[in-house]
């Protein structure tokens, strides 16, 4: 979204975010449709994917934004998100047979979180795993001093939208005149989002309910729920997954930065 505002430099989108940023490698759409919708576009282009850097080409022409949060709280909207998916209509779309109910429903939250903990499984094989989100942000990590990656981090954006979307202006080199910044920077906050979640929201009916897909959008609903006991061992189990570094930007951007 924050991508479109600065290309377009209005709230008013030409079309769906879905649209004007197609997601690659989701498998709902044939990929002749996809590269035809990307063929004919005349703006600047600006694709989402959630494969990591090393799945994809890299070209010096292209900037590559990784957008990074506490894996704890990615986990909590994992489950949340799964819960809110049509197996079926995904099922139907990318020609997979899927299991007919999300496993997430099947445990409590907690016991759910302490499970993604501390399973163990190759990273390129499950990426929405622990090992395969430490995989994938390891790796951008690792290139972020190349001058076409740049790493966000989501507690960032929340805290500092406004910062965030300038400096992002900047490293993309687009020019956004002055008095159009507020109403950008208020079209990109998770409420506004929300309320037009519709025209935001990956579309095909894959989403039981637009709304929910923006639940809550603040940090911090693993430390309402783990005791401490349980947090330390989250705190052992992914420090063996990643390097110091890339940790403490993960667990606490604003200092680390």
């Amino acid at each position: 979204m924050i991508c479109a505002l600065l290309i377009f430099q209005t709230s008013d989108l030409p079309a769906p975010l879905g649209q004007l940023s197609p997601w690659l490698d989701h498998l709902t759409m044939p990929r002749d449709e996809v590269y035809a919708l990307l063929a004919a576009q005349r703006h600047r282009r600006f694709i989402k994917t959630h494969t990591p850097l090393d799945g994809i080409p890299i070209d010096p022409r292209v900037t590559y934004i990784v957008t990074a949060r506490h894996p704890l709280d990615l986990a909590v909207s994992l489950y949340h998100h799964t819960t809110n998916v049509d197996i079926a209509r995904m099922s139907e779309l990318t020609g997979n047979q899927l299991p007919t109910e999300a496993t997430a429903l099947r445990k409590t939250l907690r016991d759910w979180l302490l499970a993604w903990i501390d399973y163990d499984t190759d990273p390129r094989k499950n990426l929405d795993s622990l090992p395969g989100v430490m995989w994938h942000l390891g790796d951008a990590w690792a290139r972020r001093d190349q001058p076409n990656v740049l790493l966000v981090h989501y507690d960032d954006l929340s805290r500092d939208l406004e910062g965030q979307m300038r400096r992002l202006a900047g490293l993309l080199e687009i020019a956004v005149p002055e008095p159009a910044w507020p109403g950008l920077v208020r079209a990109a906050t998770f409420e506004r989002m929300r309320a037009g979640a519709d025209r935001f929201v990956p579309g095909d009916g894959i989403i039981k309910n637009s709304t929910s897909f923006f639940r809550r959008g603040r940090p911090g609903a693993a430390d309402e729920i783990l005791t401490d006991e349980e947090m330390a061992g989250y705190r052992a189990r992914v420090t063996s997954l990643a390097p110091p570094d890339l940790l403490a930007w993960l667990h606490s951007p604003g200092e680390a930065a």
